[in-house]
């Protein structure tokens, strides 16, 4: 087998840290312009120091997005970004744009140059012309199939990254002008409102309307896509939460180990899919890799999608002599649920919930306010970033 990559999204430093925690090899970001995602927080130069000092500590890879499609407006300061790129020692750039490529060409930058999703990479020929502007990687359009990507492989040798997880676009890789037409607001410049995701009236009925791509999960071709030739495996959603971020690097990881271990259970397969359908609000699908999409990857009529409330909170701290864990609450619990705490270095394992106290010790029967500070007697030894939800899925019941 080739060797692999599991790359995630980071839309801050939160997110950066728990997706290399959790898992990641490696992961994507973007600065305050020149990227799509606007309306993620991002990062500062000063942000992007800090987060290529923290990867590389780990002996991980950090690259940023400069995948806008660019207008004349836009061009101004581009130049130095990139230089300051340079300096503060990223790995790659992800971009879509050829005056990013000839700049890359013209100043010799010591990053690599990944081609974006946005270019719509879907042939072998498109791969072989970026891989002599100097691309070392492409990021195939999400709508590659397997035979593409059999295809582009072979042809061209080329490092390829896939998407594997996340939202996906009703247009082609990206190329969607609705949001522009509907709210003035560039989609590919990074200020896509989502119109996809609106429910619309439909004349002369009184049914509702959608075009909403279901989300994309590649979990049971996570092999096949290997001895494809595929080197990345991208997760999608920078403005994704860190539990999320969490439970699908989490998941990821575990089943791209046993593959290559040889040790993957189907039944751990079951249970992984089970937990990542539930951490999003939308139902998944492998998309294009196996067929083109019909009706039953997609929603037509419309959906309600409840946020999910199984995120309970994060461990800040945890005393070893007082066997008391300081959590930092994210959503309502109280004492007898039923809850299962899982980490970056540890499998999920049940709890009940038999006391709770307030930061002044005091013994409430209740958590319920966001991100207030409790405390919990556990007496299995916790890590600081492992987090707790509700327990509805064992692992044990798949094996």
């Amino acid at each position: 087998m080739n060797w692999v990559e599991l790359l995630s999204p980071a839309g801050d430093l939160e997110r950066l840290k728990i997706a290399l925690l959790y898992g990641a090899d490696a992961v994507y970001v973007g600065g305050k312009d020149f990227s799509l995602r606007a309306n993620a927080l991002n990062f500062s130069l000063e942000d992007l120091r800090v987060a290529t000092n923290y990867t590389h500590s780990l002996k991980k890879k950090i690259f940023v997005t400069v995948n806008i499609v660019f207008h004349d407006k836009d061009i101004k300061g581009l130049e130095d970004y990139l230089g300051e790129l340079d300096k503060i020692g990223i790995d790659a750039i992800i971009a879509s744009d050829a005056i990013v490529f000839d700049l890359y060409n013209k100043n010799k930058y010591h990053f690599e140059l990944h081609i974006s999703t946005q270019a719509s990479s879907l042939n072998y020929e498109t791969v072989n012309f970026y891989k002599d502007l100097g691309a070392t990687r492409v990021v195939l359009a999400r709508e590659a199939s397997r035979e593409d990507i059999k295809r582009i492989k072979e042809e061209t040798g080329l490092e390829l990254e896939c998407f594997i997880h996340g939202a996906m676009c009703t247009s082609i890789s990206g190329r969607c002008v609705l949001s522009n037409y509907v709210t003035n607001r560039d989609s590919n410049r990074g200020g896509c409102a989502q119109i996809c995701r609106f429910i619309f009236d439909s004349e002369g009925t009184t049914k509702p309307f959608s075009m909403t791509p279901k989300d994309l999960n590649m979990l049971r071709f996570i092999e096949e896509m290997i001895n494809l030739g595929v080197n990345s495996f991208k997760v999608e959603g920078r403005m994704r939460s860190i539990y999320y971020i969490a439970t699908v690097i989490y998941c990821y990881r575990r089943i791209i180990n046993g593959i290559l271990a040889k040790t993957l259970k189907e039944g751990e397969m079951k249970y992984y899919l089970d937990i990542l359908n539930r951490c999003a609000n939308r139902d998944s699908t492998p998309q294009f890799f196996d067929k083109i999409p019909t009706n039953k990857e997609q929603y037509f009529l419309g959906r309600d999608e409840v946020s999910n409330q199984d995120f309970l909170g994060i461990v800040i701290d945890y005393d070893e002599n007082t066997k008391i864990a300081t959590i930092e609450q994210r959503n309502y619990f109280k004492i007898g649920d039923k809850i299962e705490f899982f980490g970056p270095n540890r499998e999920a394992f049940t709890y009940i919930i038999k006391e709770i106290f307030n930061e002044n010790m005091e013994s409430i029967e209740v958590a319920r306010h966001p991100r207030m500070r409790v405390f919990m007697p556990v007496s299995v030894p916790l890590n600081k970033f492992d987090m707790l939800r509700i327990k509805v899925f064992d692992i044990s019941y798949y094996l």
